[in-house]
């Protein structure tokens, strides 16, 4: 059994990551400071594939607590690594936060990888490092552009802090997944999105609304240049996101050359928050209270991915549409609130 180490485990796309490569028979071993999630997804976790992963609280800011942690533990396959702050808005007022988490955090792992000798390394990048593309869809030979916010910002840096790392040795393989705009939640309800303190991204806050955790919900920017004047994303389910990452890291692992990999991970097709906003209130028979607001700092105003490189190289394909994607998104909430 291949022994994976996955790092933001009790997040919320690693905690759907988990279950799918317990689904797929790895043995698996989770490292989280939990300082945006909680120990009892663990429970979840067990509930729903009948494994328990093993847990280590720690922080990848501390090196000396990294190094010691890999050290003593032996025949790890690879490790996925996804943790990271990722709230495009708070990194735009607190950047040096972020660029001490993100890379920092990178800089530490990869020094336990070199000293451990372990092979591969699947990385948690995000379409953010395109900035704002001038042609859609975005492929992976598209600029890596301006990004208006310190945690694109982070993504470049890490994704290039790989690229050197790779090119310097001779055994190691990587694959950064630029994936666009994961939401939804495990199709039984028992997983999800679960933010502490107020949502920064869409579908929590679209959740939470209907909820009515929130009284009401902003929708950043109506004056852009598309359709309905609100901004364009790449909506993916988590559990396709999720499926993504095992099918990277089954490619790594059966893969010959050093070398790193940056795929897209999305569905090819971009909705507007409108759009999004009109499938919550479809599939959850629930009119959302909503106002248009001025612009958010550091966002962009479309992105959606092409996504044939990840199709071709992975047998990768998204499985999910956006009425799945917010049905599953509203059935976790109500699941958390005890709403019938």
């Amino acid at each position: 059994m291949k022994k994976i180490i996955v790092t933001g485990g009790t997040g919320y796309i690693g905690s759907h990551t988990v279950i799918e490569l317990l689904n797929n028979d790895y043995e698996v071993h989770i490292i989280d400071n939990l300082s945006n999630s909680d120990i009892s997804m663990l429970d979840r976790i067990e509930k729903i594939t009948q494994k328990r992963p093993s847990f280590t609280q720690l922080d990848l800011r501390d090196k000396t607590e990294v190094i010691s942690f890999f050290n003593g533990i032996s025949n790890i396959e690879g490790i996925i690594h996804f943790a990271a702050l990722k709230s495009v808005g708070e990194s735009v007022k607190m950047p040096v936060k972020y660029y001490e988490n993100n890379v920092m955090g990178l800089c530490s792992l990869l020094e336990a990888i070199e000293l451990n000798d372990i092979p591969n390394l699947v990385f948690s990048s995000s379409a953010t490092v395109y900035g704002s593309p001038k042609n859609l869809p975005v492929t992976e030979k598209s600029p890596i552009g301006y990004t208006p916010s310190p945690y694109g910002a982070t993504k470049q840096m890490c994704e290039r802090i790989i690229e050197d790392f790779t090119y310097s040795k001779s055994n190691f393989k990587a694959m950064s997944l630029r994936y666009f705009n994961p939401i939804g939640a495990h199709d039984n309800g028992l997983i999800g999105e679960l933010p502490t303190g107020i949502p920064n991204n869409l579908m929590p806050y679209i959740t939470q609304t209907g909820a009515g955790v929130r009284n009401q919900l902003s929708v950043f920017g109506s004056d852009y240049n598309t359709p309905d004047g609100t901004a364009i994303r790449d909506y993916i389910h988590v559990s396709d996101v999720a499926s993504a990452h095992v099918h990277a890291i089954d490619f790594l692992t059966n893969y010959g050359e050093s070398k790193h990999f940056k795929v897209n991970i999305g569905t090819g097709t971009g909705l507007s928050v409108l759009e999004v906003i009109k499938s919550f209130e479809k599939t959850s028979g629930i009119k959302l209270n909503y106002i248009l607001t001025d612009r958010r700092e550091g966002d962009v105003e479309a992105v959606y991915a092409n996504v044939t490189y990840a199709q071709n190289l992975l047998n990768w394909k998204a499985k999910y549409g956006i009425d799945q994607m917010t049905k599953s998104a509203w059935l976790w909430e109500k699941a958390m609130r005890n709403i019938n």
